[in-house]
């Protein structure tokens, strides 16, 4: 678990640090980690089931880092398209950060869902409620 941690907390500084101010950048993904911590650890208390917070953070956290590790091929071809002058490159950027934000609440979303044998929906709402927790909640909180 502490390694995927780890993994996740460089790969995500990366990522932030490309897109905006290093230290920004970092507070942020640290700020993710906490929500990330905080929405399994309150999920687990709601349905009485903290003997799997190990299991569901460390599952979740890999997919955090395959999602990750696929945000910077998508942040090096952005830079590529921009030294090349692409002209649709803004279109192919948004398209890729869309289709990876629709893949990661689907996993997250299976994970629930294969866990817990919650109902689709029930783990479709669970999944992006979390993804609009840990990623929602810190980019606001950067903002003010």
């Amino acid at each position: 678990m502490w390694k995927a941690i780890a993994f996740y907390l460089v790969s995500g500084i990366i990522v932030e640090s490309l897109i905006a101010d290093p230290a920004d950048g970092t507070l942020e993904v640290l700020l993710r980690t906490v929500m990330a911590f905080t929405s399994i650890a309150t999920l687990l208390l709601a349905i009485r089931k903290w003997h799997y917070f190990g299991q569901l953070f460390t599952a979740i956290f890999i997919c955090e880092n395959f999602i990750m590790t696929l945000a910077i091929g998508a942040e090096v071809l952005d830079l590529v398209m921009v030294m090349e002058h692409y002209e649709h490159r803004e279109e192919v950027s948004m398209g890729l950060a869309a289709f990876l934000v629709v893949w990661y609440i689907s996993i997250i979303s299976y994970i629930f869902r294969q866990m817990f044998s919650f109902r689709m929906y029930i783990s479709i709402i669970a999944a992006f409620s979390y993804f609009v927790l840990t990623y929602g909640l810190p980019m606001l909180f950067m903002d003010i």
